[in-house]
């Protein structure tokens, strides 16, 4: 730890020993911390309890964020500084939510302080654990299978014991004056509908036909509506998403909100399009997913038993990702592409674009959409062309 980071480390435990003392009552001393992550904005460390007189865990986490920042309400590519208050009042908010979960349906770690002039969050220690990323990156079998279905059905699980609770979910952002509507990644979409044709005009010499265009529009209101609403962290990129001995367990909910399910477990099967992933799933893997996430929440969503309903949700979810990917990643900009977050499994935007799409296309050829599948192979192979030159 460099010599800044150590006198960050201090300030941040000292601010969270201030923190627990007046929580409970009494003296509460943390030592031993050690940075985990965290982006220039955020200080994340796991710091031992040294000593209290209540029952605290042996370890914490504490984060603290401090500053302006650049949006990262789809893993760091919106250009342009929002509200550090917003992204974090809605992160504590979403740990105050999970953590009312029973202690089997809670998705991450749960709160055990908060304070808001701070900006402080401590947390519990998820413990031993290893990145989503890193088992993806390896290629094992069947390691990888194991780690995909966990986080398959870690979704599932969080998506059915949230069902039918989004008004609890606004209530708490109402108490600390967040706006409840306003979701980064929506708002996005809503610029990708009017955006992306003439980008996809421009770029590569592609009309989108009127039905694809009324399909698009569909799609970006399962960020707002949609039949089958559970609460979603947002950012799920595979860096936040951890495996331990419990399953799969998520991390970063400062853009958590309530959101159509299937748009999260599209997110997998698009290759997480918030990063520059590419992450290759053969047809069998992403149907086992599907099927993973389906076993946890077709006994509150009845009708997702209808394989033909499922898979006409799931295509329209992976058509909006794909879309909502052109958006970032297609014109050339050079701050936006750089912003995007850089792990093991991180690829040329051409290469990502290019398989997202084809990807797109054999999906919608499987559930017999030959318009989808028409324009996606189109598009995929316009991007090849291009990118061939």
């Amino acid at each position: 730890m460099t010599a800044l980071l150590a006198e960050r480390a201090t300030e941040v435990v000292s601010a969270a020993q201030q923190l627990l003392t007046k929580r409970m009552g009494a003296p509460v001393k943390l030592s031993d911390p050690i940075e985990l992550s965290g982006s220039g904005r955020t200080t994340v460390l796991r710091v031992r309890v040294a000593e209290n007189a209540f029952s605290l865990p042996r370890t914490l986490i504490v984060k603290q964020v401090r500053g302006a920042a650049r949006d990262r309400r789809t893993g760091g590519l919106a250009p342009g500084v929002v509200s550090i208050d917003s992204a974090f009042l809605r992160e504590a908010v979403s740990y105050q939510f999970t953590t009312a979960l029973s202690r089997e349906h809670r998705p991450g770690a749960y709160l055990i302080a908060h304070s808001l002039p701070e900006r402080l969050l401590i947390l519990s220690d998820l413990g031993e654990n290893s990145l989503l990323t890193a088992v993806l990156r390896s290629g094992a079998e069947p390691a990888t299978r194991n780690a995909l279905m966990a986080f398959a059905q870690a979704l599932g699980r969080m998506h059915a014991a949230t069902v039918g609770r989004e008004a609890d979910f606004v209530a708490l952002l109402r108490r600390v004056d967040v706006v409840h509507r306003v979701d980064g990644i929506a708002q996005q979409a809503e610029s990708a509908i009017s955006e992306v044709p003439g980008l996809l005009q421009r770029e590569l010499g592609i009309e989108v036909p009127g039905e694809i265009a009324e399909r698009i529009v569909r799609g970006n209101r399962l960020f707002s509506a949609g039949r089958f609403r559970g609460f979603s962290p947002s950012d799920l990129c595979p860096d936040n998403v951890i495996l331990n001995e419990e399953g799969a367990r998520f991390l970063d909910y400062e853009w958590g909100g309530f959101r159509d399910a299937t748009l999260d477990i599209a997110y997998a099967l698009v290759s997480f399009p918030g990063c520059l992933c590419d992450v290759e799933l053969s047809r069998e893997r992403a149907q086992q997913m599907v099927e993973a996430w389906r076993s946890e929440v077709v006994g509150v969503w009845p009708a997702l038993a209808d394989d033909d309903l499922l898979a006409e949700r799931i295509l329209e979810a992976r058509l909006i990702w794909v879309w909502l990917s052109t958006f970032w990643f297609l014109p050339a900009d050079h701050a936006r592409i750089a912003s995007a977050r850089e792990h093991g499994l991180s690829v040329p935007r051409s290469s990502a674009l290019i398989n997202r799409w084809a990807a797109l296309a054999e999906d919608a050829r499987c559930t017999g959409d030959d318009i989808v599948g028409d324009f996606a192979e189109d598009v995929s192979a316009m991007l090849e062309e291009r990118w061939s030159e």
